[in-house]
């Protein structure tokens, strides 16, 4: 007879979905905002260095694979799905003692759905914060952008101070 070992540290990180969901409302919000207020490519300065403006991507980062003939809409919403299954899975996994983690998925995510739910209704992700040091301009961005960003840099953090982890 053999005994099954079972894992006693209680999982789930499912809990932060709320934080997905809060990044996800604000990046729709904010889009819609914009785009009822601004014709494109319209710009506001708020700052020297930051404006509002409106700006349309079919591509991903950086505007990658923007000049493509209309493929690229698919492909990165299959990736999108994907990514967002994957992340929610591992949230589901997560030890519960795991919450910086569970935050940096959960914002990971809701970045994820909001350009998600861009692509699919759009064909592209609206974008809206432009930083620029002079006539250099970066590229625009949205909520959801920076929510994967924050996640993101948060997740380098963890493994640089928890490098076993």
């Amino acid at each position: 007879m053999t005994e099954q070992v079972e894992n006693t540290q209680p999982t789930g990180m499912l809990k932060w979905l709320w934080l997905a969901g809060l990044v996800l409302v604000l990046d729709q919000i904010t889009k819609i905002l914009i785009s009822s207020s601004f014709v494109m490519y319209e710009k506001v300065q708020i700052t020297p260095f930051f404006d509002l403006t409106l700006a349309h991507n079919p591509g991903a980062a950086f505007s990658f694979l923007a000049s493509e003939g209309g493929w690229q809409r698919w492909f990165f919403t299959v990736i999108a799905v994907v990514i967002s299954i994957v992340l929610t899975v591992w949230m589901h996994r997560l030890p519960k003692t795991d919450k910086w983690m569970g935050i940096c998925l959960a914002l990971v995510l809701g970045g994820a759905l909001g350009n998600l739910v861009d692509r699919v209704m759009y064909g592209y992700v609206v974008d809206f914060l432009s930083f620029h040091w002079g006539d250099n301009y970066f590229p625009a961005f949205n909520i959801a952008d920076s929510g994967i960003s924050l996640g993101a840099l948060m997740m380098a953090i963890d493994v640089i101070k928890n490098p076993k982890k």
